[in-house]
């Protein structure tokens, strides 16, 4: 190579090594505040801000996905039915999960049902039910 080229090379390599942006990422949106509810929440009523994600993750696949009675106010964003890798099949190992966005100021009820508890098992009728109230209010 000859200095002339390697000399070009070098140039190349410098104003691409000051070009590239090393600083802090610009600030985009805030990311929305979210709120997971799973069995635990059952029977409460929790309350969010506009904008809130709320997710319902319950843990077993017998259940159904969670469904919101006021759209408007809780708009359904995904539901998914993950089974766990290590369960046999009819175990009912693994997650629903539903989302939702706090859409608009009200109250909604969040409420998901299952009839089976285990394979051939009748769930009692304290566990057949999960539901949850979310009142959206502003400040």
């Amino acid at each position: 190579m000859t200095v002339r080229t390697l000399a070009a090379a070098a140039l190349l390599a410098l104003a691409a090594g000051c070009s590239s942006n090393t600083g802090p990422a610009a600030p985009g949106p805030p990311a929305p505040a979210a709120l997971v509810l799973d069995e635990h929440a059952d029977g409460t009523t929790v309350r969010v801000a506009p904008g809130t994600v709320v997710r319902v993750e319950l843990h077993s696949t017998y259940w159904s996905p969670a469904a919101g009675d006021s759209p408007r106010t809780l708009r359904p964003t995904a539901t998914a039915t993950t089974p766990s890798a290590s369960c046999r099949p009819g175990g009912g190992c693994g997650q629903v999960t539903a989302g939702f966005l706090a859409a608009a100021p009200g109250t909604a009820r969040l409420s998901a049902h299952r009839t089976t508890c285990g394979e051939a098992l009748a769930c009692p009728p304290g566990q057949r039910a999960f539901t949850v109230t979310v009142t959206v209010t502003v400040g």
